[in-house]
């Protein structure tokens, strides 16, 4: 289809990753499916997009969301399935950052406490 981009590196050196020539007919059609399904800045190629923008440019990111749906609708023929993608739910719903709690002595032996743990505190005569 002509979407695949090259990754040619040799001793540190990029060579050129443009998309090939091919697919003069497939490519067009998902680049404009994609351009469609970026509208929905909600949607799920709509914030691979976003994110892929951020780091890529415009025309690099459609490529990338043409040959995801490219990739995608081959599965999905393939195995006769659903497009469920399955990191679309960590888009939708992202976990909050975990806050980490300060330890002091009162709570570590309240933890240990809580273990099962007999503490007592030494005190100095």
């Amino acid at each position: 289809a002509g979407l695949a981009p090259a990754n040619n590196e040799s001793a540190n050196k990029k060579k050129s990753v443009r998309i090939s020539k091919a697919g003069q007919y497939l490519k067009p059609l998902l680049v404009q499916c994609a351009l469609g399904a970026i509208k929905d800045k909600e949607g799920y190629f709509g914030i691979k997009y976003s994110r892929i923008k951020k780091r890529r440019g415009h025309k690099k990111a459609i490529i990338a969301i043409a040959r995801m749906m490219l990739v995608s609708i081959y599965h999905m023929i393939l195995t006769g399935g659903i497009f469920n993608p399955s990191d679309y739910e960590s888009f939708k719903n992202p976990k909050p950052p975990i806050k980490q709690q300060i330890l002091t002595e009162e709570s570590a032996i309240e933890f240990l406490k809580k273990s099962g743990f007999d503490v007592f505190k030494l005190t100095k005569p």
